[in-house]
């Protein structure tokens, strides 16, 4: 049984807890992506397969409508490396931190990069060469990346097969926001927001020209910024009702400072 060292088994949870945040966006991302595809002209096991060997939605993208429309098989292949031409780059500065591993290491490594899992390891401002637990923070924010990302986006190749074409893709990339959304309510400001902006969107749902979504945001604005205004002015009485009591004491014991024992009185 294979058996990593400790220091590479903590990088890696370090690594997890790096991209966790992120986690949600890329959901929602890889889940628009496999929708896409799954509503192109390609079959459910090439939209899988294509998903699984290029790893890169911005090209998975951008070959669709070449698919579509027929152009030759060249045209898509350049297509894609000029797209992917950044992570010619990304291998370069990756270079210095992993030139001592192994070819098919160093395979291995470039095929789970992403953009997000290149710029969150970068950030740790890593020295160069072998660092212990390096290699295991960096799987352990690319593997994040590449699970959530595969599972999405074959999640969304399967739903865009069954999704009628009637509903479109507009339908798939709000189902894909919600998990985005839920994600950043963080506070009842949010929540309040979030609520009233839903609210006014479906009271206002058949007003032209969209107006419900322009009423939705006013409306969410208005109720962060009150809220927030509330909860600061709740803070700042809680902060004169209670003042620190190290004012206090410190005031009292400079009035009532003793002299020194030795020191007479005149």
């Amino acid at each position: 049984m294979l058996r990593l060292p400790a220091a590479e088994r903590d990088g890696f949870r370090a690594g997890f807890r790096i991209i966790s945040p992120l986690l949600p966006a890329i959901f929602s991302w890889g889940l628009v992506t496999g929708v896409a595809m799954g509503k192109s002209i390609l079959t459910v096991p090439q939209a899988i397969g294509m998903s699984l060997m290029l790893y890169a939605g911005s090209a998975q993208l951008a070959s669709l409508p070449l698919f579509a429309a027929g152009m030759p098989l060249w045209t898509i292949l350049l297509t894609v490396g000029i797209v992917n031409l950044r992570f010619v780059i990304f291998s370069a500065a990756l270079q210095p931190h992993f030139s001592y591993l192994s070819l098919p290491r160093r395979i291995v490594l470039g095929y789970v990069n992403g953009d997000l899992g290149f710029v969150m390891f970068m950030n740790q401002k890593f020295a160069s060469g072998y660092v212990p637990g390096k290699e295991g923070t960096y799987y352990g924010i690319t593997l994040s990346n590449w699970a959530v990302w595969h599972v999405s986006s074959i999640l969304g190749i399967l739903l865009g097969a069954l999704v009628p074409d009637s509903w479109g893709l507009a339908f798939a990339g709000t189902l894909a926001l919600i998990p985005m959304m839920v994600h950043t309510i963080t506070s009842r400001s949010t929540m309040l927001a979030v609520t009233l902006a839903s609210v006014l969107g479906l009271l206002a749902f058949d007003l032209p020209y969209r107006l419900n979504l322009v009423l939705g945001v006013l409306g969410a604005l208005a109720a962060g910024m009150v809220c927030d205004e509330l909860t600061a002015r709740q803070a700042k009485r809680l902060a004169l009702a209670n003042p620190p009591t190290g004012t206090h004491d410190g005031a009292a014991h400079e009035g009532g400072q003793t002299r020194p024992s030795g020191e007479r009185r005149s």
